[in-house]
């Protein structure tokens, strides 16, 4: 798990898959995957979490 946020009784979180030839990142709310995507590197999947947590948190989630 690379990250995990909490909103209320509400919770997210990313993890990470890596793999050949891609890395594959996965994020869940409330246990539930909401969506996952495939980068060429780890770099690239790092990054593009990041960039959905800071999304997340303008929103008001909170680090767990």
């Amino acid at each position: 798990m690379l990250w995990r946020l909490t909103r209320g009784r509400e919770a997210a979180h990313a993890t990470i898959f890596p793999g050949e030839p891609q890395i594959t990142i996965a994020w869940f709310v409330n246990g539930v995957m909401d969506r996952a995507e495939q980068y060429d590197s780890m770099d690239l999947a790092l990054a593009r979490a990041e960039e959905v947590r800071g999304t997340l948190q303008r929103d008001g989630w909170k680090e767990a």
